[in-house]
């Protein structure tokens, strides 16, 4: 590259995209304790044939949410609520010696209606997320950060909404737990704590899971939701906060406490 051509990048003004991280529970069954994702196989430069999270160009005529939606339906046929503004990501060394690029970052968990109705596509699949292919761009990272900010806020009511859904089993639960922690969490302890916590408010209703007895169905508590606010998955969270994008999630006893204590 020539020191002309070196200038002009540096000086040239960034493409502005949309990116989406989508979260759900295993897409074939919803039932294993990890979280999955879908991603795209490129299939222009830079990184043609690599993985990617969904996304898609600016629109002058659209809004920023609006080109998020547009773009995650056209490429997984996804079409989740809506979609919660996760983060902003630029810098010179993200498009591989392209343009500069500066993608704004949506995210969303969906449950296991809005996946089972997806039809298949041949540049599409969906992943676990501790087990993803080396991604484009810096794909990866933003991966990275939306589970962070996830697993910073085990005690929202809404996490275990969007993925299963309410009532509950004291089983579900359990295990979207341990699929948001990325790690195992002791059933006998799990129960015990979650029932203790006085956040959970028996239905009086029974769900029959396999061959096992009638389960009870649960719900949160009324007095839960004063942390969330409508119009966003997780609610509560101010995107300007200034959170480190390399850091680990909690551990899983952190994270258990978080969810099974009473809030103040």
């Amino acid at each position: 590259m020539t020191q002309g051509n070196v200038s002009e990048r540096r000086t040239a003004q960034p493409d502005l995209g949309v990116t989406s991280v989508i979260l759900a529970l295993d897409p074939s069954t919803g039932e294993r304790g990890r979280l999955w994702l879908p991603l795209v196989r490129r299939v222009n430069e830079p990184f043609r044939g690599r993985w990617a999270l969904p996304g898609g160009p600016v629109r002058a005529d659209r809004s920023l949410e609006h080109c998020a939606m547009e773009s995650l339906a056209d490429t997984t046929d996804l079409r989740p609520a809506y979609l919660e503004q996760l983060y902003t990501f630029g810098g010179p060394t993200r498009s591989a010696g392209a343009v500069p690029m500066v993608s704004i970052c949506y995210w969303a968990l969906v449950g296991q209606t809005d996946v089972s109705a997806l039809q298949p596509r041949d540049n599409v699949h969906w992943f676990p997320e501790d087990e993803l292919p080396d991604l484009a761009f810096d794909h990866a990272r933003i991966v990275r950060y939306a589970l962070w900010r996830l697993r910073h806020r085990m005690d929202t009511p809404d996490v275990v909404r969007q993925l299963v859904g309410e009532p509950f089993t004291l089983g579900q639960l359990h295990r979207v737990t341990e699929a948001v922690l990325g790690a195992s969490v002791d059933l006998a302890n799990f129960r015990r704590k979650s029932l203790a916590s006085g956040r959970l408010e028996d239905t009086g209703q029974l769900l029959r899971e396999g061959v096992r007895r009638p389960a009870a169905l649960y719900r949160f508590r009324a007095q839960d939701d004063r942390h969330a606010v409508s119009g966003g998955l997780p609610h509560g969270w101010d995107i300007s906060e200034s959170m480190p994008l390399t850091e680990d999630g909690p551990d899983s006893d952190d994270a258990l406490a978080a969810l099974t204590t009473s809030p103040r």
